[in-house]
């Protein structure tokens, strides 16, 4: 995973520091226990030290700009004039969090004396520092207040800010590929690559399908067989199901599958993709029809290892998908199935691509004769994912054509479900799943979501103030 740089910066006020002596000192202290509250393995932390006057504040700014930060915890160690502050506001063009963590919980007031009520004054200059930022026209920072003694609570709190700027620096400098075209008819799969670029960071760069066929032309005996040994070991293969559509997976079906997954990792590699969205239709009898159909496994492989690729050209999805894996849900791609009104719950899957990574037990293969909806056949994956809490998130265009992230939280239960070659995940909602669906369908998403493990709200929310796009939570 691509990891945030996160730059934290304490702020003092130098008057105090010539009146009481050991206090600087002091409060200095404070950086290094918010640093305890970071991940070295999720995120690049960039110290800028101890700032105390506008002066020193500049200098901090311009070496700030040399680190490319994706998000900046500004920490108030005692008052601080909004001066001090102010620099960060106006020069830096990065998410920014006021930070004021008090370290006792509340004052000895019989035996406070003025020393005692400095160290303990973190949040005495918040409302000034946030109305700054206001009046510079930067808009409201996110505030975090807490005790020294709240530690779950801070490292919480801390820990999704991280989360939501991993997301945001996952398609900073990156490149989404897009190969095909959107499936016919499908109006919600529709985006415009600038809008996109505006919106998220990322080039969206496009794709041939002659390129994809000649890598597949390339691919060695010896590639087949190693790519063979990977589908072996990572999924069951299973006899034809109930389901007529279902047949036995021969070793030329594993080989042809195989061919177009060493040449899919080539493609990705080759142009440095981040994720892919595709779709592709053909001619019937077209050499592209079968090569296409036959992508799901590799694409499920690299969904699974990082590389979020999503079908029928939807975009929008992918970034879902890179969104909810970088904020450590997976994500699968799926959409809504039929409900289940006995057990109060909706399936909900797809014939591909998927994230087994999140997988509830060993995936399996089936042979598809037909996939529905779609030209060519060829072998399908089917999973469930773990039992448990999950989030849904969708992403589409609004009526202004601006970019909105629609999500739910829900639970994965486990059971049974069809046999079609397909994802599919019991979830539940609580109670009345008809009038959840009512709900989440009401908020205007696309059919296609990111469907992943964990509840991440709360994350979602934050990547929402980073990004400027709508979060609509649906309940």
């Amino acid at each position: 995973m691509k990891k945030a740089k996160i730059a934290i910066v304490s702020l003092g006020h130098y008057v105090y520091f010539e009146q009481f002596s050991g206090l600087r000192e002091e409060l200095m202290q404070k950086s290094e226990e918010f640093r305890s509250y970071t991940d070295p393995e999720v995120c690049d932390l960039i110290d800028i030290g101890y700032i105390d006057c506008a002066e020193a504040a500049f200098d901090a700014v311009k070496a700030l700009k040399k680190e490319d930060a994706d998000l900046l915890f500004l920490l108030l160690s005692t008052y601080v004039p909004s001066a001090v502050a102010a620099p960060f506001a106006r020069y830096l063009d990065i998410p920014q969090v006021l930070v004021a963590i008090q370290p006792l919980e509340h004052l000895d007031y019989s035996h406070t004396t003025t020393y005692m009520q400095l160290c303990n004054d973190d949040v005495c200059a918040m409302p000034e520092v946030a109305g700054v930022y206001e009046r510079l026209g930067k808009g409201i920072p996110p505030c975090i207040v807490a005790s020294s003694s709240q530690g779950e609570r801070i490292k919480k709190q801390v820990s999704e800010w991280v989360s939501a700027a991993s997301a945001m620096a996952g398609f900073k400098y990156e490149t989404f590929g897009y190969l095909g075209h959107s499936y016919e008819g499908m109006y919600d799969m529709h985006t415009d690559p600038t809008a996109f670029t505006a919106a998220f960071g990322a080039h969206v760069k496009m794709l041939e399908m002659c390129e994809l066929a000649r890598l597949s032309d390339s691919v060695t005996d010896e590639e087949i067989g190693e790519q063979i040994k990977e589908f072996i070991d990572t999924f069951e293969i299973c006899d034809p199901s109930i389901d007529p559509l279902t047949d036995y997976v021969k070793k030329e079906d594993l080989a042809y599958s195989a061919r177009q997954a060493v040449a899919l990792k080539k493609m990705v590699r080759n142009n440095k993709l981040t994720a892919l969205a595709y779709y592709y239709k053909s001619e019937p009898g077209n050499p592209y029809e079968q090569l296409a159909a036959n992508l799901i496994i590799g694409n499920t492989l690299l969904t699974s290892s990082g590389i979020p690729l999503a079908g029928e050209a939807d975009l929008k999805t992918a970034a879902a998908m890179l969104i909810m894996k970088n904020i450590g849900g997976g994500g699968s791609f799926a959409e809504i199935h039929p409900f289940d009104v006995c057990d109060d719950v909706v399936l909900i899957g797809h014939d591909g691509p998927h994230n087994i990574a999140i997988a509830e037990g060993k995936p399996r293969l089936r042979k598809l004769k037909k996939y529905h909806g779609k030209s060519g056949s060829g072998i399908g994956v089917e999973f469930s994912l773990k039992a448990g809490p999950v989030t849904l998130l969708s992403i589409n265009v609004d009526r202004n054509g601006r970019f909105r992230m629609i999500a739910a939280e829900g639970t994965s239960i486990a059971g049974d479900i069809p046999q079609t070659g397909n994802t599919n995940t019991r979830v539940s909602f609580g109670s009345d799943v008809c009038g959840f669906l009512s709900r989440w369908c009401e908020a205007g998403p696309t059919h296609h979501l990111a469907l992943g493990v964990g509840h991440h709200i709360d994350t979602l929310r934050k990547f929402a103030r980073i990004s400027g796009i709508e979060l609509i939570e649906v309940r």
